[in-house]
C-alpha cells in the first residue's frame, strides 16, 4: 500500500525563505524544509494497482504553465500553522482537472474545501501567546511568484521524526 497525494514542490531558494519562519514557536513541530509544497489533492492508501491507474490519470491532463505567489500566514484549527497561496484561477483550475481526473478511475471526491497552503508546523497544544505573537510578526509575509511548470504524485511514509516524501512521478506543465 502507498500512502499518496499530489502536489506543487517549491523551488529551493523559497523553501530556505520559508524555513526562516519556522522560530519562535516551542510547541510547534516544524515542517521539514525539504517537504515544503502545495497539496493539490491528498488520496491516502492505495494499492499499487490504483496507483498505477492514479499515474496514467494524471499523465493524461493538459494545463499550461503558470506562476504562484506565497503570502500571509495563517491557522487550520488549534493545531496547524501555515503560509497562503494567492488566488489563483490556474491553480484551481489545475486543481480541479486533478480532482476530476481522480473521480473518473473510481476515488470518491474531495470533502474537504481546496484551501492552497504550505504547512509550517504542527502545534502540540492549542494556541498559546507565542503562537499569537508568531502570526501577527508574518501576517505581512508576501514571496515572489513563482513558475509552476509541473506537478507530482508523491508517496508519504509517516515516521515519528516526521514525514518522508518520495517522488513517484512526475507531469510537466505545457
Amino acid at each position: 500500500m502507498l500512502r499518496l497525494f499530489v502536489g506543487i514542490d517549491l523551488p529551493p531558494a523559497l523553501k530556505l525563505r520559508l524555513s526562516t519562519l519556522c522560530v519562535g514557536v516551542p510547541e510547534a513541530r516544524w515542517v521539514d524544509p525539504g517537504n515544503f509544497h502545495v497539496t493539490l489533492r491528498f488520496i491516502g492508501e492505495v494499492d499499487e494497482g490504483l496507483a498505477s491507474d492514479i499515474d496514467a490519470a494524471l499523465l493524461r491532463l493538459s494545463v499550461p504553465r503558470f506562476q504562484l505567489a506565497l503570502a500571509a500566514v495563517g491557522q487550520f484549527g488549534t493545531r496547524m500553522l501555515w503560509v497562503g497561496v494567492e488566488k489563483s484561477p490556474p491553480l484551481l483550475q489545475l486543481h480541479g482537472k486533478v480532482e476530476s481526473a481522480l473521480q473518473r478511475i473510481g476515488l470518491p471526491p474531495e470533502t474537504r474545501r481546496f484551501t492552497p497552503h504550505v504547512s509550517l508546523a504542527r502545534l502540540r497544544q492549542p494556541l498559546g501567546p507565542k503562537v499569537q505573537a508568531f502570526l501577527a510578526a508574518n501576517a505581512l509575509f508576501r514571496a515572489e511568484p513563482f513558475d509552476v511548470s509541473g506537478f507530482s504524485l508523491v508517496a508519504s511514509y509517516l515516521t515519528k521524526s516526521g514525514a518522508i516524501y518520495e517522488d513517484q512521478a512526475e507531469y510537466p506543465l505545457a
